[in-house]
């Protein structure tokens, strides 16, 4: 450090602050690590050239025998990464984020070139492509920089997919996604390769979405995400998976995060176990901040306050040619009390009904053991073994509220003046699942790949529910005795093997197609022998590719359907699980997709699809129920008899116009035209709950980077989202039948005749970071529905003074949420 000779006549304290001062704007700079394998054999690749290509000079390295590789005093930033191998298509990852508090990783998988080509290259993360190369159509890579990064996301896997086309999200309270008009029930979870049960709070049975995510992006891994015709090991899903990885902490050096913000106070810790070993440990806590809600006057639907709280931990350890052992865990619990009791009338409360007191409890936890071992430099072994569980728990006070001579409800001080609390329902509901996945990936030559697989799951369930009826009249309410409705304790295995095998039968043209298997014990009629999978692409001159799949895909319904003990009134049929021999859901999927490149930094990709549904689980007789309506909501089904014997079937076209981050900005826009109907018993065509008919979503971001000399230690994002769907649609309701069973019931003849008004909704993110010396501070605002439009959510049961009982609630209206994180 250079300093002019008047300097030194300075004083030495003035000359100890400019001392501080220079080091304080001296170049912020971090490490740039990981490691290279072939994207097939997950063989450590060596001497794999490693360039950091917009710093000048040029930072280099080339990865040893285990295939790592290290680039030091990388300037904080976003930057290029280029990795290169004689033999294998070059990688080149743009818009890599490196800040001063954590050192940035990045595991990287070859693909082995089909010949030698100077000018062929892969763009990973300016694509998007998959992670699973047997996946040619449908499917999207996303990145935890992107649950981040997206206007209205909250850091959740869910509502950032909602962005894509064909996806949109049910409603602002929940993360339930309906992909190509499809219920949400058809999404499969999975991670580490095996499925995992619903990881939302406040979860209920039959569903796959929640409130808030259990699952923190700040411990995953690059993901995938698929919308149909999927390969042949993703079973028992109808609409999507999401496929999840989990990543390894920091194996070199100890790391810390904390963060506070309205929806909760948390902290990761991660580090080396052993230096010398390569093993580290990773775990994470979150403990709700929603009173914080309250305490600001900010709606959030109820005057409740919800508590939750979730963990997770990984501990890895390699092994000798690039394996690895990992123990790995998350969950979480949540709870909330609906005391209408104690709240005024006019009081808003979505979530719950207003004549009786509600207590909700929601457990979900996750562990499991997974293996990864390259066998040979052309052979990759994968194996998890994980105990998962599930289990929800509610119970209702019914208030009996004083009414006049004329039978209305008496109110005093803005309060139901209320007599007595009597218990009305009492359930606990509770899955475990002990899970085995293991798959083979053999790669015969560059141009093909074969991978075998078997997934299994152990089941046992245990269902409790007892319910007591409410019988209204004009001027009283009595109370029936109890009645069983779940009673059953019981297991089950499921079983789907699979063979999937990809070949390039030109240069430009790529096969990939697979047989799967599914069997569920539970009954005779849930075996599925062949399901067939197949996907053809074919790359055009200037970057231009058209893609083709279909597959049939076979999915069983939500577990606690099966064992719902239904007695017809005025019938002597014995009391038993009376669906418990449905069989599964089944539907043939057809895509069409065209992707171009529009210049360095920008796609176009254009995606038809149909899909026809059969098998659908409908009630016995002249009714118009189907399951393809359910699983977005707070509510269980309560069903006749069900059978096999409804269709349905969807198809629409999407478009995807994105801008991938450069010249400090990026932009998303999807559109989605669909129509999703079905046929109950009754034999009419009507449209599906979900069938808004059009989807449209555009997002933008802007970056400003705060310089001082070649320092780039602040950064200031501004983000947007808007986003219009069509409405949901009901029916007429009738009274009679929903004053008997205190909820809200529909005409049976007219249902879905008619649409809730279209979805708007305007969201603004602005994220400020700040870089000091191995510090990181994040100060982050999502203004979700900034304009605090209202949206119809949906009729509630809700009786008023007045007498009437029919409820319109509307959606969230203006949510900030506020977050501030540290990292260090």
């Amino acid at each position: 450090m250079d300093f002019p000779l008047r300097f030194m006549r300075l004083p030495i304290p003035v000359l100890s602050i400019l001392l501080i001062t220079q080091t304080a704007y001296a170049q912020l700079t971090q490490t740039i690590r990981g490691r290279v394998v072939d994207k097939e054999s997950k063989y450590p690749l060596v001497g794999v050239t490693v360039q950091l290509t917009d710093v000048t000079p040029t930072l280099g390295t080339i990865s040893d025998t285990a295939g790592r590789y290290r680039l030091t005093n990388v300037p904080v930033g976003r930057h290029t990464v280029r990795l290169s191998l004689v033999g294998y298509k070059d990688a080149l990852l743009n818009n890599i984020i490196v800040d001063a508090g954590r050192e940035t990783i990045l595991d990287i998988d070859l693909e082995e070139a089909i010949q030698q080509l100077s000018a062929v290259t892969v763009k990973a993360q300016r694509t998007g492509d998959a992670r699973n190369e047997m996946a040619l159509v449908s499917a999207r890579q996303f990145s935890v920089e992107e649950t981040d990064r997206y206007a209205g996301s909250r850091g959740e896997p869910a509502r950032m997919a909602s962005n894509f086309a064909g996806v949109q999200g049910a409603d602002d309270s929940r993360n339930d996604i309906v992909i190509r008009g499809n219920s949400p029930i058809g999404v499969l979870w999975r991670v580490e390769g095996v499925s995992i049960p619903n990881p939302n709070h406040f979860a209920i049975p039959g569903t796959t979405g929640g409130p808030v995510s259990i699952i923190n992006n700040k411990y995953l891994a690059n993901s995938d995400f698929f919308t149909g015709a999927f390969p042949a090991e993703f079973g028992n899903s109808m609409a999507g998976v999401f496929d999840l990885r989990l990543r390894n902490g920091n194996n070199e050096r100890h790391q810390r995060s904390f963060q506070f913000g309205f929806l909760g106070t948390e902290g990761l810790v991660e580090g080396p176990i052993s230096r010398k070993a390569g093993s580290s440990y990773l775990a994470s806590y979150r403990y709700a901040n929603l009173w914080l809600f309250s305490k600001a006057g900010i709606d959030i639907g109820t005057q409740a306050v919800p508590s939750y709280q979730d963990a997770a931990f990984r501990f890895n350890f390699p092994l000798k040619n690039g394996g690895n052992i990992a123990l790995w865990g998350f969950g979480g619990t949540s709870t909330i009390d609906i005391l209408i009791s104690k709240q005024e009338v006019s009081d808003r409360n979505i979530f719950g009904q207003n004549d009786r007191d509600q207590y909700y409890t929601s457990r979900m936890g996750v562990a499991g053991l997974s293996y990864n071992q390259p066998l040979s430099r052309n052979t990759f072994l994968r194996a998890t073994l994980a105990v998962s569980g599930n289990s929800q728990g509610a119970g209702d006070d019914y208030l009996f509220i004083r009414r006049d001579s004329q039978g209305n409800l008496q109110v005093q001080n803005n309060r139901f003046v209320i007599d007595s609390l009597r218990p009305t329902l009492s359930y606990r509901f509770a899955e475990t699942k002990t899970s085995l996945a293991m798959s083979v990936n053999h790669k015969f030559s560059p141009r093909s790949t074969l991978k075998v697989g078997l997934n299994t799951d152990l089941y046992l369930f245990s269902y409790n529910d007892s319910v007591r009826t409410i019988t209204e009249t004009a001027t009283s309410v009595r109370l029936s005795n109890w009645t069983t409705r779940w009673d059953s304790r019981t297991s089950a295995v499921m079983l789907q093997p699979y063979i999937q095998w990809r070949v390039n039968l030109l240069r430009n043209m790529t096969l990939s197609t697979g047989l799967t298997s599914l069997y569920f014990s539970l009954n005779n009629n849930s075996f599925s022998p062949i399901e067939p999978r197949l996907g053809l692409s074919w790359d055009l001159p200037n970057r231009q590719k058209i893609s083709l799949a279909t597959g049939m895909h076979s999915q069983i319904q939500p577990a606690y359907a099966y064992f719902y003990r239904f007695t017809p009134a005025g019938t002597s049929l014995p009391r038993s699980d009376y669906n418990r021999d449905m069989g599964l859901t089944k539907s043939w999927h057809y895509v069409a997709a065209y992707d171009r490149l529009l210049g360095r930094n920008m796609r176009l990709k254009l995606e038809a699809y149909y899909q026809k549904l059969f098998n659908v689980p409908v009630e016995q007789g002249n009714s118009s129920f189907s399951i393809l309506n359910t699983g977005a909501g707070f509510s269980r089904i309560f069903p006749g008899k069900l059978v096999n014997e409804g269709t349905g079937r969807n198809y629409g076209v999407e478009l995807t116009l994105e801008k991938f981050f450069s010249d400090s900005y990026y932009f998303l826009v999807t559109g989605s035209l669909f129509d999703a109907k079905y046929r109950g018993a009754d034999g009419v065509l009507r449209n599906t709950d979900f069938n808004g008919r059009y989807a449209f979503n555009a997002l933008v971001a802007k970056e400003f980077t705060f310089r001082r000399g070649d320092r780039r230690g602040s950064s200031l994002n501004l983000g947007a989202k808007f986003t219009a769907i069509g409405g949901r649609w009901y029916g007429p309701v009738d009274e009679t039948a929903s004053r008997l069973n205190q909820d809200i019931v529909y005409r049976n003849a007219t249902r879905n005749t008619l649409q809730f008004a279209p979805y708007r909704r305007l969201d603004l993110k602005v994220d400020y970071k700040i870089n000091r010396n191995k510090l990181t501070h994040t100060i982050a605002v999502d203004l979700v529905n900034i304009l605090g439009i209202q949206n119809l959510l949906s009729l509630s049961y809700a009786p008023q003074p007045d007498g009437t009982f029919i409820k319109q609630e509307y959606q969230l209206g203006f949510l900030p949420v506020f977050f501030y994180r540290i990292d260090f």
